[in-house]
């Protein structure tokens, strides 16, 4: 599956094409084509490679022994938390949530949760599941909660992970602090507490979260002197989980970090050809994206 994937060469050639028909043109001998073919449009194309890494992480967890099926299951939890966070936004007064992502024996909790009548209930039927207490207030609030609750998980799963973790909660923390110039919500601190310490909650700029963070995370932000310029962190963290899958991936002995190896450079792969399309679609001649993460 890996070896199938579009690469950082290919997608920065697909972000280069003048429309977003000539980049879906250019996808129809990749790993995405099956589920592009019927795609109309950026959301729904952005939508079908979604669909293809869930295809992937499903027929990786099918050939998983029984004790590989709690690491496949916390990878599916950002599949998840798209139709957790979809309900919550058509609960609250929103759009209809689309089709939700089909995760079969990976999902956690949403068997439970799809049934849901209101916010309010949202989050009670989500505090009984693995996913805890991760509040009701908003939809912005609520995906962070879930986005760091499931970060957690599978650094806990495996254990290779953490260091993805910690940089995607720093980045969390920072859109919040310096972007959204908001103090996170209850439920966000509680779970992000265990991973960046408590010294952060009070900064107000770049400078002042990376020097209350822990050392071994400052270099997340390393570089970037304003919130404008946060995309580039995020770029590298990507990069960096990539860089880390392809480590694992290449290891001596079969086992879950080999596979771990597997979903982290696929997951790239999708982010890199989703972020290929948007750049197609702008008719932007290029992604700024993708070339920092390059």
């Amino acid at each position: 599956m890996a070896q199938r994937r579009l690469g950082a060469g290919a997608s920065r050639t697909t972000a280069a094409l003048p429309t977003l028909d000539r980049a879906l043109s250019a996808l129809q001998e990749s790993s995405y084509a099956e589920r592009l073919g019927a795609a109309a449009g950026l959301a729904a194309a952005q939508r079908a490679v979604q669909e293809t890494v869930l295809w992937q992480l499903r027929v990786l967890a099918g050939w998983l022994p029984a004790s590989g099926t709690a690491l496949a299951r916390a990878a599916a939890g950002a599949f998840e938390i798209e139709n957790i966070t979809a309900l919550a936004h058509q609960l609250g007064g929103g759009a209809k949530a689309p089709e939700p992502y089909r995760l079969g024996a990976l999902a956690t909790a949403w068997p439970r949760v799809r049934s849901a009548g209101s916010p309010e209930d949202l989050a009670i039927t989500l505090r009984a599941t693995a996913w805890g207490d991760v509040g009701a207030a908003g939809q912005g609030p609520l995906r962070d909660a879930l986005t760091v609750a499931w970060l957690r998980r599978l650094a806990a799963a495996a254990p290779p992970a953490q260091p993805w973790c910690g940089a995607a909660c720093v980045l969390i923390a920072a859109r919040i602090l310096t972007v959204d110039a908001e103090s996170p919500a209850p439920p966000v601190l509680h779970l992000l507490h265990p991973v960046l310490g408590r010294s952060w909650e009070t900064a107000r700029t770049i400078a002042e979260l990376s020097s209350a963070l822990p050392p071994s995370l400052r270099t997340v932000l390393g570089g970037i002197a304003s919130p404008k310029e946060l995309w580039r962190a995020e770029a590298r963290a990507r990069a960096g989980v990539e860089k880390d899958g392809f480590r694992l991936l290449r290891g001596s002995m079969p086992g879950p970090d080999v596979v771990l190896g597997a979903i982290a450079v696929l997951s790239v792969d999708a982010w890199r050809v989703r972020a290929a399309l948007a750049a197609a679609a702008a008719g932007a001649g290029s992604s700024e994206v993708l070339d920092e993460a390059a």
